[in-house]
C-alpha cells in the first residue's frame, strides 16, 4: 500500500508540474486519471519494491548527484582521449564482481557503469559483470570499487528479496523438446 501511495504522490507531482494548471475541473480530471493508473497498476500487480523502489529514495539523494559528477568526469576523460587522436584509447574487457545482493542493486550498478561514458556493461551473470572500458581512466575507475561501494550503500535491502531468492528466468531452448538427430 505504501508503494501505491508514494506512486500516486509522485505521479501527482509530475502531472501538476507539467500541466501547471490549478483549475478545479483540470485538477479533478488529473486526480481521476492518476487513480485510474494506480488501479490498473494494482490489478497488474506491478507496484512492488522493484518497479517502484521507494526504499532507495533517501540514499538516491546523495548517490545521483555523485553519479552525475562521475559522468561529467568520464565525459572529460573520453573527450581528452579523442582530442589526443586516440593515442590514449586503450579498449579492454574486464570482469568485476558486484557486491550488491538484490536485483535492484545489481541493475542499478550495471546501469550506472553503462551511463558513465567510456564503460559499458556487456554481460551480467549473477554478480559477475563483463565490462568494456575505453580508456585507462575508465578502467582504473572501476578497479577502485568506489561505484560498487556507493551502490551497495544505496541499496538498503531491508526485508526485500535477495538475488538468490529471486526466480531464475529459463532459456526457452531448455524447455523445448530435443531436436531429433539427423542421419547423414
Amino acid at each position: 500500500m505504501l508503494h501505491a501511495i508514494s506512486l500516486a504522490v509522485i505521479l501527482s507531482g509530475i502531472w501538476w508540474v507539467l500541466s501547471g494548471l490549478t483549475l478545479v475541473l483540470i485538477l479533478g480530471l488529473g486526480a481521476g486519471s492518476i487513480l485510474f493508473i494506480i488501479w490498473i497498476c494494482h490489478r497488474m500487480d506491478a507496484i512492488d519494491h522493484e518497479t517502484h523502489p521507494i526504499h532507495l529514495a533517501i540514499g538516491s539523494l546523495t548517490y545521483f548527484p555523485w553519479l552525475a559528477w562521475e559522468i561529467v568526469l568520464a565525459n572529460m576523460d573520453v573527450a581528452i582521449a579523442i582530442l589526443k587522436n586516440g593515442s590514449s584509447v586503450r579498449p579492454r574487457l574486464m570482469h568485476i564482481k558486484a557486491s550488491q545482493v538484490s536485483e535492484v542493486g545489481l541493475v542499478t550498478y550495471a546501469n550506472s557503469i553503462t551511463l558513465t561514458p567510456g564503460t559499458v556493461t556487456l554481460d551480467v551473470e549473477g554478480q559477475d559483470f563483463l565490462i568494456h572500458s575505453l580508456t585507462e581512466g575508465s578502467y582504473d575507475g572501476l578497479l577502485t570499487g568506489e561505484m560498487d561501494q556507493k551502490v551497495t550503500a544505496l541499496e538498503l535491502d531491508k526485508g526485500y528479496p535477495m538475488i538468490t531468492q529471486q526466480p531464475v528466468m529459463k532459456d526457452s531452448s531448455e524447455d523445448a523438446p530435443p531436436k531429433p538427430e539427423r542421419e547423414t
